[in-house]
């Protein structure tokens, strides 16, 4: 199975992050994170990327704050699926880091998921690398399966509540 890269632009995004590292652990999918920065360690960012693909990444995660060109840095260096975690920051709220994310020139496509979304980014990856291996789509159909029935319970009690 393909790993799934992990790259964040400073530690302080790891309480976001440690969602996408859960999320992972719990599809079975081996993953490996690093703190790069695209504007501190910009050639470490690169050579992350640039050889994901024969390092056996199927995928990579880019977490960052700010100006958030990690994801978009990561992108230039590498043809693999680059997915963009927005992170939440106290000067614009995350708004700033998802425009950063978000808007890539023509070419360079970096799949964008909500503001601190590391779950969502998570299961992208492992969708990605489920196109390939049948047995994680079945683990994919199952988890979209056990929220569903999570759902209807919810609104069973609901319902019942109602009529009390």
């Amino acid at each position: 199975m393909k790993k799934v890269g992990i790259l964040m632009g400073s530690a302080s995004d790891l309480p976001v992050v440690e969602k996408a590292f859960d999320t992972l652990r719990e599809f079975g999918v081996p993953f490996e994170a690093h703190v790069f920065s695209a504007h501190r360690t910009p050639e470490e960012a690169r050579d992350f990327a640039l050889h994901a693909r024969e390092n056996g990444f199927g995928a990579l995660i880019c977490a960052a704050g700010m100006a958030a060109h990690l994801a978009g840095a990561a992108a230039a260096n590498t043809t693999l699926p680059v997915i963009g975690i927005p992170c939440k920051s106290s000067a614009l709220e995350g708004m700033d880091a998802l425009l950063s994310t978000v808007m890539m020139p023509p070419g360079i496509p970096v799949a964008t998921v909500a503001i601190n979304g590391a779950r969502n980014a998570a299961l992208l990856a492992v969708q990605i690398l489920a196109v390939s291996d049948g047995e994680l789509a079945a683990k994919l159909d199952l988890d979209r399966a056990a929220g569903a029935e999570k759902v209807l319970k919810s609104d069973g009690e609901l319902n019942a509540s109602l009529k009390e």
